[in-house]
Protein backbone atom coordinates (compact mmCIF):
# COMPACT_ATOMS: atom_id res chain seq x y z
CA UNK A 1 0.00 0.00 0.00
CA UNK A 2 3.26 2.30 0.92
CA UNK A 3 3.82 2.11 -2.85
CA UNK A 4 0.59 3.64 -4.02
CA UNK A 5 0.43 6.32 -0.92
CA UNK A 6 0.55 9.26 -3.84
CA UNK A 7 -2.19 7.89 -5.84
CA UNK A 8 -4.44 7.27 -2.67
CA UNK A 9 -3.81 10.86 -1.69
CA UNK A 10 -4.93 11.70 -5.47
CA UNK A 11 -7.90 9.57 -5.47
CA UNK A 12 -9.42 11.06 -1.85
CA UNK A 13 -8.91 14.31 -2.63
CA UNK A 14 -10.57 13.74 -5.88
CA UNK A 15 -13.76 12.07 -4.08
CA UNK A 16 -13.61 14.59 -1.48
CA UNK A 17 -14.23 17.29 -4.00
CA UNK A 18 -16.69 15.71 -6.07
CA UNK A 19 -18.34 14.85 -2.49
CA UNK A 20 -18.62 18.45 -2.24
CA UNK A 21 -19.74 19.57 -5.92
CA UNK A 22 -21.86 16.73 -5.77
CA UNK A 23 -23.61 18.38 -2.66
CA UNK A 24 -23.85 21.55 -4.37
CA UNK A 25 -25.46 20.42 -7.84
CA UNK A 26 -28.42 18.92 -5.15
CA UNK A 27 -28.55 22.60 -3.52
CA UNK A 28 -29.14 23.93 -6.53
CA UNK A 29 -31.50 21.29 -7.81
CA UNK A 30 -33.61 22.17 -4.82
CA UNK A 31 -33.96 25.58 -5.98
CA UNK A 32 -37.72 26.96 -6.66
CA UNK A 33 -37.99 27.02 -10.39
CA UNK A 34 -39.40 30.37 -11.75
CA UNK A 35 -43.15 31.00 -13.03
CA UNK A 36 -42.12 32.77 -15.75
CA UNK A 37 -42.56 30.64 -18.92
CA UNK A 38 -39.09 31.47 -20.48
CA UNK A 39 -37.20 31.20 -17.70
CA UNK A 40 -38.82 28.40 -16.76
CA UNK A 41 -37.61 26.89 -19.81
CA UNK A 42 -34.27 28.02 -19.61
CA UNK A 43 -34.41 26.39 -15.87
CA UNK A 44 -35.11 23.17 -16.59
CA UNK A 45 -32.35 22.99 -19.23
CA UNK A 46 -29.88 23.98 -16.76
CA UNK A 47 -31.72 21.36 -14.12
CA UNK A 48 -31.10 18.76 -17.04
CA UNK A 49 -27.19 19.86 -17.27
CA UNK A 50 -26.84 19.83 -13.34
CA UNK A 51 -28.31 16.02 -13.28
CA UNK A 52 -26.35 15.27 -15.74
CA UNK A 53 -23.06 16.42 -13.78
CA UNK A 54 -24.24 14.87 -11.05
CA UNK A 55 -24.70 11.47 -12.96
CA UNK A 56 -21.00 11.22 -14.47
CA UNK A 57 -19.79 12.36 -10.67
CA UNK A 58 -21.31 9.45 -9.01
CA UNK A 59 -19.61 7.73 -11.73
CA UNK A 60 -16.50 8.63 -10.82
CA UNK A 61 -17.08 8.70 -7.53
CA UNK A 62 -17.46 4.52 -7.83
CA UNK A 63 -14.54 4.26 -9.62
CA UNK A 64 -12.51 6.49 -7.47
CA UNK A 65 -14.34 3.96 -4.46
CA UNK A 66 -13.65 0.85 -6.57
CA UNK A 67 -9.60 2.15 -7.05
CA UNK A 68 -9.25 2.73 -3.20
CA UNK A 69 -10.88 -0.58 -2.23
CA UNK A 70 -7.94 -2.24 -4.91
CA UNK A 71 -4.81 -0.52 -2.69
CA UNK A 72 -6.22 -1.77 0.10
CA UNK A 73 -6.32 -5.38 -1.44
CA UNK A 74 -3.18 -5.02 -3.04
CA UNK A 75 -4.57 -5.35 -6.42
CA UNK A 76 -4.20 -1.79 -7.92
CA UNK A 77 -2.22 -0.84 -10.77
CA UNK A 78 -3.37 -4.53 -11.98
CA UNK A 79 -5.41 -4.55 -15.73
CA UNK A 80 -8.83 -5.88 -14.50
CA UNK A 81 -9.28 -7.66 -18.04
CA UNK A 82 -5.69 -9.03 -18.58
CA UNK A 83 -3.71 -9.23 -14.68
CA UNK A 84 -0.48 -7.00 -16.57
CA UNK A 85 0.22 -4.12 -14.78
CA UNK A 86 -1.10 -0.65 -15.53
CA UNK A 87 1.55 1.75 -17.12
CA UNK A 88 2.39 4.61 -14.59
CA UNK A 89 1.80 6.73 -17.35
CA UNK A 90 -1.64 5.54 -17.29
CA UNK A 91 -2.30 5.73 -13.26
CA UNK A 92 -0.58 9.15 -13.47
CA UNK A 93 -3.08 10.29 -16.19
CA UNK A 94 -6.16 8.39 -14.84
CA UNK A 95 -5.37 6.94 -11.23
CA UNK A 96 -8.38 5.10 -11.05
CA UNK A 97 -7.91 3.33 -14.43
CA UNK A 98 -8.84 -0.35 -13.76
CA UNK A 99 -7.44 -1.85 -16.94
CA UNK A 100 -4.35 -1.24 -18.95
CA UNK A 101 -4.08 1.01 -22.20
CA UNK A 102 -3.73 -2.39 -24.40
CA UNK A 103 -7.16 -3.39 -23.13
CA UNK A 104 -8.99 -0.34 -23.14
CA UNK A 105 -8.03 0.29 -26.82
CA UNK A 106 -9.11 -3.41 -27.64
CA UNK A 107 -12.95 -2.65 -25.65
Amino acid sequence: MQKWRHQKLILEERLRFLNSRLHSLEDQLDTPHSKDAEDFAQEVEHTEVLEELGIVGQQEIKLIQTALKNIKKGSYGICANCSEPISMERLNAIPYAAVCRNCMNKG
